[in-house]
């Protein structure tokens, strides 16, 4: 599955998870196509689309 990090921008618009470096899930957005992803509170936080 694809990961993106803070500051990349989404390439379709819908709910992104994000991850903390060791998997645990921190939360769900919404993005836009092109919107960037933000910042997150711990170093090598990752998002991933959404499954549901």
């Amino acid at each position: 599955m694809k990961r993106y990090r803070p500051g990349e921008s989404a390439n379709k618009t819908g709910y992104y998870t994000a991850f903390d470096k060791d998997g645990e899930n921190g939360g769900q957005i919404y993005l836009e196509k092109g919107q960037k992803f933000p910042a997150t509170q711990h170093e090598g936080s990752f998002y991933c689309p959404s499954q549901d």
